[in-house]
């Protein structure tokens, strides 16, 4: 299980497998969805566009949250946030929570707030007024605060620190040497002092990981293959579309975690290449060369990795004058590729290595209908 519901939460534990859980969710009357990520990525666009039409500047921070810098917009914040809010839910029915303060880390803390009272709130939460900021901070546990995870949580809470209050009031000289700036400054966004800018472009990631958990068992090195090759291929992708280089390839596989009758196994290396390089047809010989390394005949495997590191960007790469040059057919080719690809769609035009209907891919019996990405399932109303 990897999303839920509120009214779910309380059933449903994140990363439940689904056929431990199945009679709970029956019992509930808790309906389960396999991932159809071409609709989350749709309907993503379209909330972003909602409010990249009537706000100056937005930072897309994930698929589901954006950051708007409001400087200079017409008084009252608030109820532009429900109008913004009202506008979203309009366009594409999802119900979305709006948090309003001065530093990031209070404005993600204000959106946590109004989706947990949003009767209370209507869905929006003002906080710039000190009075109430700090009223909010010593009702939200320091788990609620953005960055702090099970482990930070569980130091934290050692050191007597278990509001967000209380962070925001912890000595930020002790945060940063027991344990980074990271924890430094948010203790200081909670103060209100501004410490993390927005970005009008979100930044090029220093790694890139494509992965995904297998429909059935796999046991030959021909399937464990294709399956990394069809991983390189989603990730060089990714790769080309931030215009980085990659330096480093990654490869791992494993069995799965909760079958005790299965032999657990799992291993992963690193496979340096010659020269950075973002040629799909160069990643997934590399990432194969890795894999047949470290495969080993016997284990029933669940799942494969590829992992891009040491990513630098294209236009800051300098060639070594003595290295194999990347070739400009190479580019070409994959530029070549890539339009195509969008024009007519995903693995219109792919490697040999991968399959049409590979055996090994994800179990999806539960997808629910591509409602705006295919013409074939749009939404039916009847009147």
């Amino acid at each position: 299980m990897i999303a839920r519901s509120a009214e779910a939460k309380p059933f449903i534990k994140m990363g439940d497998p689904y056929f431990k859980i199945k009679d709970t969710l029956r019992s509930q009357g808790i309906l389960a969805f396999s991932s159809n990520y071409a609709l989350y990525g749709d309907m993503s666009e379209r909330v972003m566009t909602t409010l990249e039409r009537r706000l100056p500047m937005v930072e897309v921070y994930s698929i589901d949250e954006a950051f708007a810098d409001l400087t200079g917009l017409p008084e009252p914040l608030d109820q532009l946030g429900y109008s913004l809010r009202a506008d979203v839910l309009k366009i594409t029915g999802i119900p979305v929570g709006v948090g309003i303060a001065s530093t990031k880390t209070l404005a993600k803390l204000a959106n946590a707030a109004a989706k947990r009272w949003q009767r209370q709130t209507g869905g929006v939460v003002d906080i710039r007024d000190p009075e109430r900021r700090d009223k909010l901070l010593k009702a939200m546990p320091v788990a609620e605060v953005w960055g702090v995870g099970r482990r930070m949580n569980e130091h934290l809470q050692a050191m007597s620190i278990k509001t967000a209050w209380e962070l925001s009031n912890a000595d930020p000289a002790l945060l940063r040497k027991r344990f980074s700036v990271v924890m430094e400054k948010t203790a200081r966004e909670l103060r209100g002092i501004n410490c993390l800018n927005m970005e009008a472009e979100a930044p090029p990631k220093q790694e890139i990981c494509s992965s995904r958990a297998f429909g059935q068992r796999v046991y030959d090195l021909a399937e464990l293959q294709q399956a990394v090759a069809s991983y390189t291929t989603r990730a060089a992708e990714k790769l080309r579309g931030q215009q980085s280089l990659c330096k480093v390839i990654q490869v791992g596989i494993r069995t799965g975690l909760f079958n005790p009758s299965e032999e657990h196994f799992s291993r992963h290396m690193q496979v340096h290449l010659p020269y950075p390089t973002d040629d799909t047809r160069i990643l997934i010989q590399t990432a194969v060369q890795g894999l047949e390394r470290i495969y080993r005949v016997g284990p029933a495997y669940a799942k494969a990795s590829v992992m891009l590191l040491g990513l630098c960007r294209r236009d800051q790469y300098t060639p070594d004058l003595f290295a194999p040059s990347q070739a400009v057919t190479s580019d070409r080719l994959m530029q070549t590729m890539d339009k195509i690809n969008q024009r007519w769609g995903k693995n219109t035009l792919k490697s040999a290595r991968l399959p049409a209907m590979p055996e090994w891919g994800m179990q999806r019996q539960l997808l629910s209908p591509s409602y705006t990405t295919r013409l074939d399932q749009l939404w039916t109303v009847r009147a």
